[in-house]
């Protein structure tokens, strides 16, 4: 894998400006001879088809996630005899050659008279996976170090929750277990040349939010400023990641893999899945949406799969008339977030040049930070709406779904002071409900709209506003967020996956799954928000 060449430039709208052409590293095949571990559906093909169309297990991930008691060549040797036998029985063919995933939490109790705090303290155990050993018939991805998982159906590493989860971390000093999961993502980049979305081999076509440079950064204030230098290659390598294909782009407007210009010239990054076939862990609800589409096949599953790499899978952010998930069209859409991220990194990554003493490069990425910043003021603040909004480069124009991406910009400090008051005021007013922040203003059914509250954008949220000044509000929002976990911590004995913010009450729907219990970024947000004040 090369790294990024030094003096690499990307000469964006003639701000960076560079005598040679633009150069991205290569970015290695996911499936490379590092990683050869195949996924399900390449390992038993027709079996796999039919166990997921067939539900042998009500959950599709249920069968990814079990581990195979021999190799797939013998198991599919054994399929093809007993199908073509009298009284073959699927469920209990699965049964003979596959353990079940193991239920990690199985023997845990919670007691409900500690307090919030303490009960997430005695979390981080249940949650925690040692160093695995490769195992050539399960799925799971072997990292060399420990982790926390999120919890419940999510027994493997997810990378944006992560990030919330080492929040928490970092509030009670736990930097080796931060630092263990910087590795393993340090790992898997120098490995596969980028963090999958998890560590499964069916995740291995898509990534998620680009949150290892913030990680970094917690690392670097949590032990010491050269950690920015020590994972200053990684972050080299994610960013040769997200811009893969620039090279590749039309001279007019066009998108490659997750690099988009704009008719100015400008360049942004979207959500983007190298694989047009149907979620493995999700194949036969992937299989029937698209059936209920007009679309083509592969169009239907290539935008269900970049919305699971945004992490908000799934919400009407997405869809082209808001109602509807089959008319989903993530890969057309520039989104707020995702591009707040990609200013961070480029910001860090000029912060570990400048650290190293390196001006040139450390320049050169201010530039492009700088350039990206006013293409994201551009195409995303909607002065109609007094918001950052996503922008759909397909209609050019924003789209009609305000949600909390649009704080993104003020975590990241890419607003300016106008912008953020605005941002505030239609927090304030539109999204903030009894319970802490909805995720969109729409009410379909999808598990990030309306009325559902998730600990990772409670957080963005409260910290932007404060790094505007908006320290009242930001307490507001903190004391109702704070107030409904512990309430339901103590009312239940979980801390959830995310939250009804509207009815206090009612347990928190939709999605394609029922509500998780753990659960890692809930644990990490909670956990920092609460480091902040006496104990509830």
């Amino acid at each position: 894998m090369n790294k990024i060449i030094t003096g690499m430039c990307f000469c964006l709208m003639g701000l960076v400006a560079c005598n040679n052409e633009p150069t991205t590293p290569e970015t290695p095949d996911p499936q490379s001879e590092k990683t050869s571990a195949v996924s399900p559906a390449e390992a038993y093909g027709e079996l796999f088809k039919q166990i997921q169309m067939e539900q042998v297990f009500p959950d599709g991930k249920t069968f990814v996630d079990c581990t195979a008691k021999d190799s797939p060549e013998v198991i599919m040797a054994a399929y093809a005899t007993a199908k073509a036998a009298d009284g073959f029985n699927l469920a209990s063919f699965v049964e003979q050659w596959f353990d079940l995933p193991k239920k990690y939490a199985s023997g845990f109790s919670s007691d409900t008279s500690l307090s919030a705090e303490e009960h997430i303290n005695t979390l981080w155990p249940v949650l925690t996976r040692e160093a695995d050993t490769q195992d050539p018939n399960s799925t799971l991805l072997a990292l060399p170090h420990p982790y926390i998982v999120p919890g419940g159906r999510f027994g493997e590493i997810y990378y944006w929750d992560s990030y919330f989860t080492m929040l928490g971390l970092q509030a009670v000093g736990k930097a080796d277990m931060m630092e263990n999961m910087i590795r393993n993502f340090a790992y898997l980049i120098d490995e596969v040349g980028f963090i999958p979305n998890g560590n499964r081999t069916y995740f291995m076509t898509r990534s998620q939010p680009p949150f290892f440079s913030g990680m970094v950064r917690l690392l670097a204030e949590s032990k010491d400023p050269s950690m920015l230098l020590e994972f200053l290659p990684q972050m080299e390598k994610e960013y040769a990641f997200w811009m893969d294909g620039y090279e590749q782009l039309p001279d007019g407007p066009g998108a490659v893999k997750h690099v988009v210009r704009l008719e100015d010239g400008s360049i942004l990054n979207r959500y983007f899945d190298k694989s047009t076939a149907p979620r493995e862990e999700m194949y036969r609800d992937d299989v029937e949406l698209a059936a209920s589409s007009t679309r083509m096949e592969q169009d239907v599953y290539s935008n269900i799969r970049a919305a699971c790499e945004s992490g908000w899978d799934f919400s009407t952010r997405w869809f082209g008339d808001a109602a509807n998930l089959n008319t989903i069209r993530t890969t057309l859409i520039i989104p707020v977030d995702l591009n707040s991220l990609m200013y961070n990194l480029e910001q860090t990554l000029a912060d570990a040049y400048e650290l190293k003493g390196d001006a040139e490069m450390s320049a050169n990425y201010r530039e492009l930070a700088e350039t990206r910043r006013q293409a994201v003021i551009r195409y995303c603040w909607d002065p109609a709406s007094a918001y950052f909004m996503d922008y759909d480069f397909e209609r050019k124009a924003v789209t009609q779904v305000p949600s909390l991406a649009g704080a993104f910009p003020l975590y990241f400090h890419l607003a300016n002071e106008e912008q953020a008051a605005k941002v505030a005021t239609k927090i304030e007013s539109d999204f903030m409900k009894d319970g802490g922040l909805v995720s969109t203003l729409n009410e379909s059914g999808q598990q990030w709209d309306y009325p559902n509250g998730w600990a990772p954008l409670q957080w963005i949220t409260i910290d932007g506003l404060r790094k505007y000044g908006h320290q009242a509000l930001a307490d507001e929002i903190k004391g109702r967020w704070v107030s409904l976990n512990v309430n339901v911590y103590k009312r239940t004995g979980k801390m959830v996956e995310k939250y009804d913010v509207t009815n206090l009450k009612l347990e928190a729907g939709g999605g394609e799954y029922p509500v998780q219990d753990g659960f890692g970024w809930t644990n990490g947000v909670l956990l920092r928000l609460l480091s902040e004040q006496e104990k509830i």
